[in-house]
């Protein structure tokens, strides 16, 4: 049962919407999209949509303002590749700049509630699906989702194209693989 009287709770409230599970439940069956402003979590609600970030934030802030205990919130850099997340489509194999990537890093967030990794991006997104893909994870808090979790990404990627770069002895552009990047998200939307 929900019992803090702040903005977002009266926002689920109104909704009909009493428990945790009902609001997982909920969220989860929320289109994936990108809201007009990334720093307002009542936007998932009122906008009906969200992504891997604003989803799981809201959830995290909703758990915090009803004192909900264990349920944490997390980035995960990820292989991101067609297997994993079928919807990108062939991006990495057949793009603009020649490049045949087998994966590209991506940030992704999700909750762990008791120790166990739990996403509720959409219906269809299971934990284990990216499981043997985490490069890495962090522990955050809902805010950092904004400009932290792309300052932590970007800062991984470049480190990763760096990487990469020695390795192949070959020129992979950050901007260029940013935007295939974009590219990749904007399949994941429709």
């Amino acid at each position: 049962m929900f019992k803090s009287k702040d903005k977002l709770t009266s926002l689920i409230i109104s909704l009909g919407i009493t428990n945790w599970s009902e609001l997982t439940q909920y969220i989860q069956n929320l289109p994936y999209g990108r809201n007009s402003n990334r720093h307002d979590l009542s936007l998932v609600l009122t906008e009906k949509q969200g992504t891997c970030s604003s989803k799981h934030a809201f959830l995290k802030k909703i758990a915090e303002l009803n004192e909900l205990k264990n349920i944490k919130l997390y980035i995960g850099i990820y292989k991101m590749n067609q297997s994993n997340t079928p919807k990108i489509g062939n991006i990495l194999s057949q793009n603009e700049f020649d490049y045949k990537l087998d994966y590209i890093p991506e940030a992704h967030c999700y909750l762990k509630i008791n120790g166990t990794e739990k996403d509720f991006t959409n219906q269809y997104s299971n934990f284990e699906n990216l499981r043997s893909d985490i490069l890495e994870e962090i522990e955050i808090e809902a805010h950092q989702v904004n400009k932290f979790k792309v300052n932590y990404h970007q800062d991984f990627m470049r480190k990763w194209i760096e990487n990469q770069n020695k390795k192949y002895d070959d020129v992979i552009n950050f901007d260029r693989i940013w935007k295939l990047r974009e590219q990749c998200i904007s399949n994941l939307s429709r």
